[in-house]
């Protein structure tokens, strides 16, 4: 289990991570979504040792991590922009990591390698980005760590591979102890696979949620109301996040459960009324938006 207890992190005057309390739960896909520059990666790179937090404190099952031969061996870190040593090959890269990682298989290696249709003796600055990103997924896979830190791994590959990368983090978690912690922007892709979502905004954490529960307590609602003074009362019933009306259809994202929700729409009457699910895109931009990160601030 991964134990994050009131952590921050600054770069001089900038609070990249700020009082950062979170859990991740052992053998579940975490995804770790949030606005530009609300401190994902600055967080990964703490959660594998690279970065010491300024504050707080970082436990991998209840050890710390920075600057731990033996925590560290448990995690693998895929970065955004991948490093790999200068003119190497695949086969050089894994042969180092067989060094660091004491759990490495260099039989799966080589077989995943065949999979992708990867050339271990090409080297590797004549890569694609998503040739790399494949790369750094099979030896992420390969290390046969505890934990896999994954920052933007779908970024660069094409529909066919995020689906095998897909593919293979659910093979994981059914045959070993396997934990997963993929940060995205691309939500539709965390939708499809994870389990648990925390939500970083300005540093800190919004939420942080099983998924099937979020969308279970927040629902948009798409009603006509016959009059002003019960669509006002309706709007105080409901924990509004946001509304917008098109023409006499009045469009509401509210908290609750869609019973709850259709019992308050119910008293207002409507002449129409109708439920919808959210998105995991929709609920992220509701959330960030009631923070204050609103699209209509940033439109000129």
């Amino acid at each position: 289990m991964i134990q994050i207890r009131e952590v921050s992190k600054n770069f001089g005057d900038v609070k990249a991570v700020n009082n950062l309390t979170l859990d991740i739960r052992e053998g579940e896909v975490f995804g770790l979504v949030g606005t530009n520059g609300a401190g994902k990666s600055t967080l990964l790179r703490m959660l594998s040792g690279i970065l010491r937090q300024d504050k707080g404190e970082i436990q991998i099952d209840g050890q710390n991590v920075y600057e731990a031969e033996d925590t560290k061996s448990k995690i693998f870190y895929v970065s955004d922009e991948a490093y790999f040593f200068a003119n190497s090959t695949p086969k050089e890269v894994m042969q180092y990591y067989v060094h660091v990682y004491p759990e490495f298989d260099t039989g799966r290696f080589h077989k995943m390698m065949m999979q992708f249709g990867l050339d271990e003796k090409r080297r590797i600055h004549t890569y694609s980005k998503g040739m790399k990103k494949q790369l750094s997924v099979i030896l992420g896979l390969s290390a046969n760590t505890k934990y896999l830190l994954c920052d933007e791994t779908f970024d660069g590959l094409d529909p066919v591979m995020r689906q095998a990368v897909k593919s293979l983090f659910a093979s994981e978690i059914c045959s070993r102890d396997f934990t997963p912690v993929i940060a995205s922007h691309n939500l539709r892709e965390l939708e499809d696979i994870c389990e648990h979502v925390g939500l970083l905004h300005e540093g800190g954490i919004l939420l942080s949620k099983d998924l099937e529960e979020m969308k279970f307590h927040i629902h948009k609602v798409q009603c006509v109301v016959p009059d002003d003074m019960r669509e006002t009362q309706l709007l105080k019933d409901l924990e509004v996040l946001q509304y917008h009306r098109q023409g006499s259809l009045l469009m509401i994202t509210a908290r609750g459960t869609r019973t709850e929700i259709m019992q308050r729409v119910e008293m207002a009457e409507p002449i129409f009324c109708e439920v919808i699910p959210l998105s995991l895109e929709e609920i992220f931009i509701s959330e960030t938006e009631v923070a204050g990160y609103e699209v209509k601030n940033l439109i000129f």
